[in-house]
């Protein structure tokens, strides 16, 4: 699968969702996505916490630029949706261990992936308030014990990111941070209606329901202005 560096980025091209999922599995990365705000707010440790891992395309600011770099094939795969679609795919033949959201969060989400995903094996689970060094140590021991195929995070980056190099290094596998999908998985969190998903407006729907985040967006236009020069 083909790449390229977006403002010092490195981001995948994958021309499907299957791809993606199937290079992760095959070579065990640590998924990490990447939009606009990572690609025009990226530093030096938010760089490397992407470029050691595997960063793709989750909002269509990443897309058009992997777009503009010649990669017309390439889709937005959001990370809200990807974690779901792994589980889809190897329900059946991978074990998974799921980290975050509060207590009752996780609880709900295990309990609707059993109902939905009929034989799924899911090794273990805890919520994301991880507040001490010993409780960290605990769960990496944890997922050393049950070896799981594929380890999803609900914790928000860069922490998310963080810990999932650190159990990288204790047990190989497959890792996605996924911030807050716990929550609109299980209905907490209400993400935008479909129409505005597949018409890239995702975020013009937020903006209009949480007005605050006009500051967060106006960054964005810097983005689009950027990529129209061919900054990236």
């Amino acid at each position: 699968m083909k790449s390229e560096t977006l403002n010092g980025v490195i981001t995948y091209a994958p021309n499907s969702r299957d791809e993606l999922i199937d290079f992760a599995v095959k070579h065990q990365k640590i998924l990490v996505a990447v939009n606009a705000e990572k690609i025009l707010h990226a530093t030096d440790e938010s760089r490397a916490i992407i470029n050691r891992n595997l960063g793709y395309p989750d909002g269509i600011g990443a897309v058009w630029a992997l777009h503009k770099k010649g990669h017309k094939e390439v889709v937005k795969i959001p990370g809200c949706e990807l974690w779901l679609d792994m589980v889809k795919k190897h329900h059946n033949d991978k074990s998974f261990y799921l980290v975050g959201a509060k207590q009752e969060v996780i609880e709900a989400t295990v309990k609707q992936l059993k109902s939905e995903y009929q034989g799924i094996h899911i090794c273990n689970y805890r919520d994301g308030y991880i507040k001490t060094d010993e409780e960290e140590r605990r769960l990496i021991e944890d997922i050393k014990k049950h070896q799981p195929d594929i380890v999803f995070v609900a914790m928000g980056s860069p922490k998310q990111e963080l810990l999932m190099e650190r159990m990288q290094k204790q047990h190989h596998g497959v890792y996605q941070g996924l911030g807050g999908s716990f929550d609109v998985y299980t209905g907490n969190v209400k993400r935008a209606p479909q129409w505005w998903v597949n018409n890239n407006l995702e975020w013009t729907y937020r903006l209009i329901n949480q007005p605050t985040r006009i500051k967060r967006q106006i960054h964005l236009v810097r983005f689009f202005i950027n990529l129209i020069l061919g900054k990236y």
